[in-house]
């Protein structure tokens, strides 16, 4: 299992987050800040087998809309993906 940890404006989670459910990953969203007085931010927690990450990593990107700004200091979309060794539902 892997986890995914999606860090972006909550106007494009609007987005992100819908292309993922229709194809079936689990979205959990919530809120985030990021810096003093910054509102806006929203963190995607998607967690699924190893083999799909690759085209929920897809789903995101295809989401974000393209533009000048390409370099680390202005990106839109930070993502982090992380191994989980243990999973439990409850």
């Amino acid at each position: 299992m892997k986890m995914i940890l999606a860090i972006m404006p909550t106007n494009l989670s609007d987005q992100v987050s819908p292309a993922l459910l229709d194809e079936s990953y689990r979205v959990t969203k919530f809120a985030s800040t990021a810096g003093l007085l910054s509102g806006g931010i929203t963190t995607l927690m998607i967690i699924t087998a190893k083999e799909k990450i690759a085209r929920a990593l897809d789903l995101i990107r295809e989401q974000i809309p393209s533009g000048d700004l390409t370099d680390a200091a202005h990106a839109r979309v930070t993502i982090y993906v992380l191994a989980v060794k243990d999973f439990e539902k409850v």
